[in-house]
């Protein structure tokens, strides 16, 4: 019968993921979100088909999938890069959790909550969810920001203050601490003895990950079975949140520092490939767990109070989090993303609630009041996300935007640039290499200025006004040259220009097929649009070529043959984009037609003539 209720159980939880997950992504809430909300849905509050001891035993297997991700997090930290992130890490990181949890000891006093309760309270508050905020980031392509690196930077910290946090809560106790033998065996050593056995266990990682750990993997490599290396990565994970778990420490930071350790092996990237499928999936059980731990009968007897102790605590770490900033001169978009990423709960707030209990620091009504506080705050989190990006992020960058005026254009060239991105500066340099004088027009202001230090000069401003046009003399230009990559913004710029100077020739960069289509219905000439990939591939499959003996000037001609077969095929097929079977048919006809081109050519060159493979 456990048997039946596990595989049960299993088959809730995937099934819930996968029907949750793609809700929660179509409404563009991140997955996160979506497994919260289905954890909450199955939960033993809610419809109660899973719960009790399973749902506490779901949640321990579950925060495995926490230690793997600091694990794999630990992987991309190679240490002297986490040595140049100290300054962020214990300045921004020390200000927040100091700072919130002095601020939620005043709170809680002010609350009528005993002294060393509030302090308890205060801390635990003050930690944030490492697995949302990392995992949100993530999806959204925000990590390697600088909010995002900042917001790494307070996750870090957190959860190297939980150290201090579990040596402090016994101090606090108010009475003989229940469940006292459940500490472990390092608490029955004396006070001078546990931090020096508590350096050996992280010494001991830092070892292991230096010497050994990467001779064990060479030789399990040798055997060339990958499961091994699966296994190994696991036992050495579940190893290291053993030994932290036994000398008090948190499982998440000694994964952490066991990763940073193995940063720089060569099985690195075998570790990461080997463990992203265990780590995405016990994730997603973790924010079932926690949405499944929400006790709907607390919030439904109290919902007022816990609907302000929500909001309240999001906006008190919020407001922690934008002083903080302030003191440290972070601005912008980037400190709004920064405090609203990190103002919930986290998932150690909960090993603390249990910890706060069986100490009696807390009482149990107390402590499951602050559960469903800190589980709402989390569930929250892909919401604030949501916030940031679709009304606080567009109103700021159009603030800071329109904060600096357009350049005054004191000069005018034959060739007009719109942009001088990726693409755009090659053209641009080639250009000026060859003694043609270019007006360049660019609208990013940091890209601007990168430029001039490098001694370019470059105007600020947006190409698709017209008046900026004007004032770089566009009507006695002979050429516009685009390379923006702004789709919608090319339209409009080649309209308007097309509209109001007929006689202008305009050469545009098209990112894709579907671009060139749009370029050229616009009335653009077919030689006047470069499809970006399509030159590039053909210069690398040329050298390919070369590379395997073919004649440079054979493939240089087969090249211009291939573009020339290219355009043709392309005004074939210009007249039928809306008809898909008549599009599939030409295309498909022109593609053996190209086949056979060349199968002509290359018969016609003899064996001799060192035509290669």
């Amino acid at each position: 019968m456990h048997d039946t209720n596990f595989f049960l159980s299993a088959f809730l939880y995937l099934a819930t993921a996968v029907l949750m997950v793609p809700v929660a992504h179509r409404l563009g809430l991140g997955s996160v979100l979506g497994y919260l909300i289905g954890g909450a849905l199955i939960g033993p509050f809610a419809l109660g088909w899973v719960g009790g001891a399973q749902g506490e035993e779901a949640m321990h297997f579950a925060e495995f999938g926490v230690v793997i991700m600091l694990f794999m997090i630990g992987l991309e930290l190679e240490p002297s890069r986490l040595w140049r992130m100290r300054g962020p890490i214990f300045g921004l990181g020390g200000l927040q959790v100091v700072l919130t949890s002095l601020a939620g000891m005043g709170v809680s006093a002010g609350l009528g909550v005993p002294p060393k309760a509030a302090l308890a309270i205060g801390m635990i508050l003050s930690l944030s969810s490492t697995a949302i905020v990392i995992q949100t980031l993530q999806e959204k392509s925000l990590m390697q920001t600088d909010a995002g690196g900042d917001a790494f930077s307070v996750l870090l910290f957190q959860d190297i203050a939980v150290i201090p946090m579990l040596a402090v809560f016994p101090l606090l106790a108010s009475g003989d601490p229940s469940g006292g033998d459940s500490q472990g065996w390092i608490h029955s050593l004396p006070h001078w003895a546990r931090p020096m056995v508590t350096l050996g266990a992280v010494a001991s990682i830092v070892f292991a990950g230096q010497f050994l750990v990467p001779r064990g993997f060479a030789v399990l490599a040798r055997t060339g079975l990958r499961e091994l290396l699966t296994a190994a990565a696991l036992l050495l994970i579940v190893g290291v949140a053993v030994l932290m778990t036994q000398v008090g420490l948190s499982q998440a930071l000694g994964a952490f520092v066991a990763g940073v350790v193995l940063a720089g092996s060569h099985y690195r990237h075998e570790l990461e490939s080997n463990l992203e499928p265990f780590k995405g999936l016990l994730l997603g059980l973790f924010f079932l767990a926690v949405g499944a731990s929400l006790d709907f009968d607390v919030v439904r007897a109290r919902p007022a109070l816990i609907a302000a102790l929500v909001v309240g605590l999001i906006v008190l770490k919020a407001g922690v989090l934008f002083a903080a900033a302030a003191m440290l001169k972070i601005r912008g978009a980037r400190r709004w993303l920064l405090c609203l990423s990190v103002a919930q709960g986290g998932e150690f707030a909960f090993a603390l609630l249990s910890m706060a209990v069986q100490q009696q620091i807390l009482d149990d009504e107390t402590s499951k009041l602050l559960v469903a506080v800190v589980a709402l705050s989390m569930a929250f989190t892909p919401l604030l996300f949501v916030l940031y990006e679709r009304l606080i992020a567009p109103r700021y960058t159009a603030v800071e935007e329109s904060s600096r005026a357009p350049d005054t254009i004191d000069e005018q060239a034959p060739v007009i640039m719109a942009g001088f991105g990726r693409f755009g500066n090659f053209v641009g340099r080639f250009l000026m290499s060859q003694g043609v004088k270019v007006t360049v027009l660019e609208s990013d202001p940091d890209h601007v200025d990168m430029l001039r230090s490098f001694g370019f000069k470059v105007f600020y401003g947006d190409a698709t006004r017209v008046d900026l046009l004007h004032a770089a003399g566009i009507s006695e230009a002979h050429m516009l040259i685009i390379t923006l990559a702004d789709k919608p913004k090319v339209a409009r710029l080649v309209s308007e220009v097309r509209e109001k100077f007929p006689r202008l020739r305009i050469l545009a960069r098209a990112y894709d097929y579907d671009q060139r289509h749009e370029l050229r219905g616009l009335g653009l000439n077919i030689e006047d649009i470069v499809h970006e990939q399509m030159h590039s591939a053909l210069e690398l499959g040329m050298k390919a070529l070369c590379v395997l003996g073919r004649s440079r000037d054979c493939m240089e001609d087969a090249v211009r043959r291939w573009k020339s077969h290219d355009e043709e095929t392309f005004d074939l097929l210009m007249p039928h984009q809306d008809d898909a079977a008549v599009f599939a048919s030409i295309a498909r006809e022109r593609r053996i037609q190209l086949t056979q081109l060349f199968e002509r050519d290359r018969a016609e060159v003899s064996p001799g003539s060192g035509t290669g493979p």
